[in-house]
C-alpha cells in the first residue's frame, strides 16, 4: 500500500507515556483511593450494578507488582463515530500486553461490537499494528453503533469469550459506548464469565469528561483542524472583505468544540448553546445578536465576518424546541400518512398552519421556507425530526439578512450583507492524531493493559495532569459507574453517563465571554495554522486552549 512521507514519519514516531508506566511493568503496583458513588441517582444505579458499583479510584504509582503471571487474551471493540487516535489506543494496549507476556493475545473484533456477537475478528501481529501507528481513523478494524443491552446479547458474548479464551473486553468509545462497557462488565461478574472489561474515554464532541477525564480522546486533533479551516477561512475574510461566513462545527449535545475554536481563532460570533438554553433566547433574539455584531462592523467599513455555529444550537432555543414537539405529534400515526400525500407545498402549509399552535406558527413562520421543509421531509426512525439534519448556519444567517432588511428599512443599516456558508465534521474526525492525542491514546491503551493485568473490571482508563508534559501525567482507573445517572430514553429509565455540557460559569466561557464583545466589532482573529508534528515542544505538544484555561 502506497504511503505519504508523512505517514512514513508518523510511523517511526514514539508516543510519550505518562513517567509511572515507563517503569517496567513488575515495577508498578496499585495505590487505591476512596471508594466511589454514582454522580447522581446513587441508589438505583447501585441496585442496577451490584457487583461493579462502589468501587475505588487506583493510581499507578513506582513498587513491587505482586500479580501472578497468566496468559491474557484480549479483545478490543472501537465503537461509535471516529475520533483522531483510536489506533493508537490500540497500539497502547498491543505493546504493554506483549510487553508484559509475548504470549499475550489481542484479538480486534470488527466494525464495533456487532463483531462481538457475530464473532467477526481478527488476531493482532507486529506487521499488522505497525501499519497503523499514530495514524488517524478506525480503520483498522472497523467501527460500528450497535448497543449491548440485551440477555441474548450477553450470552453469545459469554460464548465467543469462551472459544478463544478471552481474558478482558477492552472497548473504546464514548458515553453511550462506555455505558454499554459498564452493563458487559457487570453482566460478566454476575454470571462469573472470567471476562473483565475496561473503557477509553473518546468524542471530538468533549462531552465525555468530569473531575477524572479531564479530556476525551480526539478533541485536541479535531478541534486543531477545524481551526486550522476557520483560521484559513478568517484570514480570507480579511483579505476578500466583502463575506460574513457562517460556519457550522460538530457538537449536537455540548458545545465544546465550539468553544475551543473560538477561543483558538477569536471569531466576531459564536454562540453556545448552553448559554441560548440558560438565557431562554428566542430564534429574533439570536438573529438580532448577530446582526448587531454586522452592523457594528459595517458602520466601520468591514462588510465581513466569521460566526461559529453549534450544529445542535437549535434544540437549545425554547420555542424552537417547543416547535419540534409539536410537528413530532402532528405527524403521529395515520396523520404522516394524510400529510405526505398532499401534492404541494401550499398544501402542506395549510395542513402545518391548522396543527400548530399560534405560538409555534409564528416561529415556524419566521423560518425560511428550505429549512421549513427540511423539518418536515427527513424522519427518525421513531418517526421524530432529525434535528441534527437542520441547516443551522443556514438558518441564522437568513434570519440576520431578514433583520439587517427591517434595518435598512428603518435606515439603521446602510451596509452590504453577502453569506457564505461551512460546515466542518467529518474533516476532523480521522486526522492525522496530534502529538497530544497520539501520545494520550496510547497511553489510555497501555494503562488499560495495567488495568486488565492488575484485574480490574467495570473500570474506565483514566490519564489525568494533562496540561503538563506527559511524563507528569497520572495513570490510573476510575469504575465507570462513579460517572452515571438515570435519564428517561425512549419512554424508559436507563442508567447512562451523564454528558459533560460548557459550564457558564468555567474558565474557558469566562475567557471567552470576557472578550466576545470586542472581537464582535473588531477584527481580531487569530490563525492557529496546520497541525505541527515535528519542531518546538511548545508548538508541537501544545495542548487545547480548554484544558489550559482550565488548568490554569
Amino acid at each position: 500500500m502506497k504511503t505519504s512521507p508523512l505517514q512514513q514519519a508518523r510511523y517511526q514516531y514514539t508516543p510519550k507515556l505518562p513517567g509511572m508506566l515507563r517503569h517496567g511493568i513488575d515495577e508498578i503496583c496499585v495505590k487505591e483511593g476512596k471508594e466511589t458513588e454514582s454522580v447522581a441517582d446513587q441508589a438505583k444505579i447501585k441496585a442496577l450494578f451490584p457487583n461493579t458499583y462502589g468501587k475505588k479510584e487506583i493510581t499507578f504509582v513506582k513498587g513491587k507488582n505482586n500479580n501472578p503471571k497468566k496468559k491474557e487474551v484480549v479483545g478490543v471493540i472501537l465503537s461509535g463515530g471516529q475520533a483522531p487516535g483510536g489506533h493508537n489506543v490500540i497500539s497502547g494496549l498491543y505493546d504493554a500486553l506483549k510487553k508484559a507476556n509475548k504470549d499475550n493475545v489481542l484479538i480486534g473484533f470488527k466494525n464495533g461490537p456487532s463483531g462481538l456477537t457475530s464473532d467477526d475478528y481478527l488476531v493482532f501481529d507486529d506487521e499488522y499494528i505497525n501499519a497503523y501507528r499514530n495514524t488517524g481513523g478506525f480503520d483498522i478494524i472497523g467501527s460500528g453503533r450497535t448497543k449491548l443491552e440485551t440477555e441474548e446479547q450477553f450470552k453469545v458474548a459469554v460464548e465467543v469469550c469462551k472459544k478463544h479464551g478471552i481474558t478482558a473486553i477492552v472497548i473504546i468509545g464514548g458515553d453511550d459506548s462506555n455505558t454499554n462497557a459498564a452493563v458487559l462488565a457487570e453482566y460478566f461478574a454476575a454470571h462469573k464469565a472470567g471476562v473483565s472489561v475496561i473503557g477509553c474515554p473518546k468524542t471530538i464532541d468533549g462531552d465525555l469528561k468530569n473531575d477524572d477525564i479531564e479530556c476525551s480522546f480526539g478533541f485536541d486533533t479535531a478541534t486543531k483542524t477545524y481551526s486550522e479551516l476557520i483560521g484559513n477561512i478568517e484570514r480570507d475574510a480579511n483579505s476578500a472583505k466583502k463575506y460574513w461566513h457562517f460556519i457550522k462545527v460538530m457538537g449536537r449535545s455540548a458545545s465544546h468544540v465550539a468553544l475551543e475554536c473560538a477561543l483558538e481563532t477569536q471569531p466576531n460570533i459564536c454562540l453556545i448553546s448552553e448559554e441560548v438554553a440558560a438565557k431562554k433566547m428566542s430564534l429574533s433574539e439570536i438573529a438580532n445578536y448577530i446582526a448587531d455584531s454586522v452592523e457594528a462592523r459595517a458602520n466601520n467599513g468591514m462588510n465581513f465576518g466569521v460566526a461559529i455555529i453549534p450544529e445542535g444550537v437549535v434544540e437549545f432555543v425554547p420555542e424552537f424546541r417547543v416547535l419540534i414537539d409539536e410537528i413530532n405529534e402532528l405527524l403521529a400515526g395515520s396523520k404522516a400518512e394524510e400529510f405526505n400525500k398532499l401534492s404541494s407545498w401550499n398544501e402542506k402549509y395549510a395542513f402545518i398552519e391548522k396543527g400548530l399552535t399560534k405560538e409555534s406558527m409564528a416561529v415556524f413562520a419566521l423560518l425560511p421556507q428550505g429549512i421549513q421543509q427540511q423539518l418536515f421531509l427527513e424522519r427518525d426512525p421513531h418517526g421524530n425530526v432529525q434535528v441534527s439534519l437542520i441547516e443551522s448556519e443556514k438558518l441564522f444567517s437568513a434570519l440576520v439578512k431578514d433583520v439587517l432588511e427591517e434595518r435598512r428599512k428603518k435606515g439603521t443599516y446602510k451596509g452590504k450583507f453577502s453569506a457564505l456558508h461551512h460546515f466542518f465534521g467529518y474533516e476532523g474526525r480521522c486526522a492525522f492524531p496530534s502529538n497530544f492525542d497520539a501520545d494520550y491514546c496510547y497511553s489510555l491503551g497501555y494503562n488499560a493493559a495495567m488495568l486488565i493485568q492488575n484485574g480490574f473490571n467495570g473500570y474506565l482508563s483514566k490519564v489525568s495532569n494533562l496540561s503538563k508534559p506527559a511524563e507528569e501525567w497520572v495513570a490510573g482507573g476510575m469504575p465507570i459507574t462513579k460517572m452515571m445517572n438515570i435519564e428517561r430514553r425512549h419512554g424508559e429509565d436507563k442508567p447512562v453517563i451523564r454528558k459533560a455540557l460548557v459550564e457558564l460559569d468555567g474558565k474557558p466561557f469566562k475567557y471567552f465571554e470576557a472578550h466576545r464583545k470586542e472581537w464582535a466589532k473588531e477584527t481580531a482573529y487569530t490563525y492557529p495554522g496546520a497541525i505541527q508534528y515535528y519542531g518546538p515542544r511548545e508548538v508541537c505538544d501544545l495542548t487545547t486552549r480548554t484544558l489550559a484555561l482550565e488548568k490554569e
